[in-house]
């Protein structure tokens, strides 16, 4: 199939995902949903691309988690994966690509309000990701994920379910220190994609470093370094007094 050959809506989807398909049949399966398939006869649903979809955005978003916060840990990084990869923000991702316009779907599904559920457009979304997998590879899924996710990773990874180091770090210094610390920060790189440097000063001793996307995690980094310094050394005064 060409895109000319597309119907209207499908046309304007295949612009927004921003990916040239060779085989434009694939984005034509991964919005094709169950219902519409049976009425058909039977042809391919988006279940098979949604699978697939599934297993390389949990890929994705884990890289891209990975190389982006290092000072994460695994339990981390998995909390920003999971608030990530849920049918509420594929859904929403979803909406904001429009899809719904271009699903195919069973006439009792559309009837139903099926464009606009959370689930059908969760699932689609998934299904695109796979076709574009499929059509594309790795760095064409990569560029569609992250042009349509990467707001929300990050501010997963600012959310509450990340650690707050600061405030360890804080209370460690209250019981070593009379000073308080002190963050200095840099930044580089465009408005679009800024990365922040921090130095975390304590008693105007520099303590620990850390760099983010943003202010705040950039000084968490920070923040997480000195606190496992200063705790390392406190093990090893303890230690040396007990021998």
């Amino acid at each position: 199939m060409k895109l000319l050959d597309a119907s209207p809506e499908l046309q304007a989807l295949a612009a927004r995902i921003g990916h040239e398909f060779a085989d434009l049949s694939l984005l034509v399966q991964a919005v094709a949903h169950r219902s519409w398939c049976a009425e058909q006869g039977g042809v391919p649903s988006n279940e098979r691309l949604e699978f697939l979809g599934d297993a390389v955005l949990g890929l994705i978003v884990s890289d891209y988690a990975y190389s982006e916060y290092p000072g994460f840990s695994e339990g981390e990084m998995a909390k920003v994966r999971a608030a990530v990869v849920n049918s509420v923000d594929l859904a929403r991702a979803a909406a904001i690509l429009d899809i719904g316009p271009a699903l195919l779907l069973g006439r009792g599904e559309d009837l139903s309000g099926g464009r606009s559920k959370q689930s059908i457009l969760a699932d689609a979304f998934e299904a695109i990701i796979g076709a574009v997998f499929v059509d594309g590879g790795t760095s064409a899924a990569c560029e569609f994920v992250l042009g349509s996710l990467t707001d929300q990773i990050d501010s997963a990874a600012e959310g509450p379910g990340v650690e707050d180091y600061k405030t360890r770090l804080q209370e460690v210094v209250a019981r070593l220190f009379t000073d308080v610390p002190d963050y200095v920060l840099t930044e580089e790189g465009p408005d679009h994609r800024k990365r922040f440097s921090a130095t975390v000063l304590i008693a105007g001793v520099a303590r620990g470093t850390g760099n983010g996307r943003s202010k705040k995690l950039a000084e968490q980094a920070a923040a997480r370094s000195a606190w496992g310094t200063l705790n390392e050394h406190q093990s090893t005064e303890s230690e040396s007094s007990d021998a």
